[in-house]
C-alpha cells in the first residue's frame, strides 16, 4: 500500500492541496475525481481545491487503497479518523470473506488477490523507467508508461514479466479493464505501454506484435463557426486572458504550446511565429497576423512578463494549462456557446477554417505540426465548403 503525502501549498492560482505519491494508476483515478484536481508537472504532483471539508473527502477516497500522511494541522485527528474508517471497513471485508468462503469453499482466483510488486519486478520496472529517460521520454509519457506497467505486474503476480505471454494481457483486458469500466485511451496506454516493455526490456520473452489493440474510434472533431468563434475571442475582459485565446486560434496552438511562448518567439519582420519543441519535440513556423502583433505588443506593455510570454502569478513561471481551460469554458457561457466544445476546439476550428478558406491540405499539415497527412484529412469531413453544395434527395419530392 502507497503512501500519499497531503499539504498545502501556495500555487499560482491561490492555496492549494498538493498530493504526492509514487506512481500509481488506480490511486491516480481515484483523485482525478477530487474537486478541482489537475496535475502539476512542475511540482510533480496532484493539486486539488483547498475546500471546506476537503480532508475528509480524502479519507473517503484513499483509505482504502493508500495510507494517508497529512502534514498540516489537526493531523492527530485525522490519524484517528482514518484509524476509524479502516478498522470498520476491515470488519466489513471480514464479513464478506467468511461469507464468500463458505460459497466457495475458499478458492479464491488470481484475480481476487491484491499483490505486491516482487522484488524482481520491480527492478524491471526500474530499467524501463531508465531506458525512457535514456530515451529523453516527456515525463508525463514516463509516468503513465510506468504506472500501466506497474499495474500490468500486479495483475499478473504472483508470475513475473518474464513469466507472461499475450494472453495475459488479454485476460487484464477481459477480468479487470472491462469489468472495472476503464475507458478505451485507457486500455490503449496499457497495451501501449507493455508492447514497449516488452520489446524494449524483455525482449526474448515475447514478441510485441502478439499484442493487439481495440478497434480504433473515429470521432468528428466538433468545429466552430467563424461567429461562433468572433464572439468566444470577444467575451473576457482580462486583456491577458483575451490574448491568449486569440494567440490559439490565430495561429492554431495546442494548450501546452501557447503556454510555453517566450517573447522571442515572435519575429516581427517575417510576421511568424516559432512554437518550440512542441508534441515530438518538434520546432515549428506558424504565420502570425499584423493585427494579433498588435494586440500581443499591448498585452506586453501592460503585463511585462519576463520568462514566458503568459506568465501565472509567479515572475517566470508560464501560466497554468488547467486556468487556460477554464479561461475558455467562461468565454464559452458568456458568449451562449450552446456546444460540446473544449479548448482544443480553436485548433480544430482553424484548420477547418483555413481549409474552407482554400488553403492547401499539405500546408495545414505543416502548419498544425502533424507527422501524418492521415491525422490531418480529418478536416476534410467537417468543412462546409464542398458539404453544404449537395442537394438533399428531399428537395426533389
Amino acid at each position: 500500500m502507497i503512501t500519499v503525502i497531503a499539504e498545502r501549498v501556495l500555487h499560482e492560482s491561490g492555496i492549494r492541496v498538493a498530493l504526492r505519491y509514487p506512481p500509481d494508476q488506480e490511486v491516480d483515478n481515484l483523485v482525478r475525481t477530487l474537486p478541482d484536481a489537475e496535475w502539476s508537472a512542475r511540482m510533480d504532483c496532484w493539486l486539488i481545491a483547498n475546500q471546506s471539508g476537503i480532508d475528509q473527502k480524502i479519507i473517503n477516497l484513499l483509505v482504502d487503497v493508500a495510507r494517508i500522511d497529512f502534514r498540516y494541522g489537526g493531523n492527530r485527528r485525522l490519524v484517528e479518523k482514518i484509524r476509524e474508517i479502516r478498522e470498520q471497513n476491515s470488519s466489513v471485508a471480514r464479513r464478506e470473506t467468511s461469507s464468500f468462503n463458505n460459497r466457495t469453499n475458499g478458492i479464491f482466483r488470481p484475480a481476487d488477490v491484491e499483490y505486491k510488486l516482487s522484488r524482481r519486478a520491480v527492478e524491471d520496472i526500474d530499467r524501463y523507467r531508465r531506458w525512457m529517460q535514456s530515451h529523453r521520454y516527456p515525463p508525463n509519457t514516463i509516468r503513465t508508461y510506468i504506472s500501466m506497467m506497474e499495474a500490468f505486474l500486479k495483475f499478473v503476480a504472483p508470475k513475473e514479466a518474464g513469466e507472461c505471454d499475450a494472453t495475459d494481457l488479454e485476460r487484464m483486458v477481459t477480468d479487470y479493464v472491462l469489468p472495472k469500466g476503464l475507458s478505451y485511451s485507457f486500455q490503449n496506454q496499457l497495451i501501449s505501454s507493455v508492447k514497449k516493455f516488452y520489446k524494449e526490456i524483455c525482449r526474448e520473452t515475447i514478441d510485441p506484435v502478439a499484442f493487439t489493440r481495440p478497434r480504433v474510434k473515429h470521432r468528428l472533431p466538433n468545429v466552430l463557426s467563424r461567429e461562433e468563434v468572433k464572439k468566444i475571442l470577444a467575451a473576457p475582459v482580462n486583456e491577458k486572458h483575451r490574448t491568449i485565446l486569440c494567440v490559439i486560434y490565430g495561429c492554431g496552438l495546442r494548450r501546452s504550446e501557447v503556454i510555453m511562448l517566450e517573447p522571442g518567439d515572435i519575429d516581427r519582420d517575417r510576421m511568424l511565429l516559432t512554437v518550440r519543441q512542441s508534441k515530438g519535440f518538434k520546432d515549428r513556423i506558424v504565420p502570425i497576423s499584423a493585427k494579433l502583433v498588435g494586440m500581443i505588443d499591448s498585452y506586453v506593455s501592460h503585463y511585462r512578463p519576463v520568462t514566458y510570454l503568459f506568465e501565472g502569478q509567479r515572475e517566470g513561471d508560464h501560466y497554468s494549462a488547467t486556468s487556460v481551460e477554464k479561461i475558455f469554458r467562461s468565454a464559452c457561457q458568456e458568449a451562449g456557446i450552446k456546444k460540446n466544445i473544449t479548448l482544443h476546439g480553436l485548433r480544430h476550428s482553424y484548420a477547418t477554417h483555413l481549409l474552407e478558406a482554400g488553403t492547401d491540405l499539405r500546408y495545414i499539415q505543416e502548419l498544425l505540426g502533424h507527422k501524418s497527412s492521415k491525422t490531418t484529412e480529418i478536416y476534410t469531413h467537417v468543412t462546409e465548403k464542398s458539404i453544404q453544395k449537395i442537394r438533399s434527395p428531399y428537395d426533389d419530392l
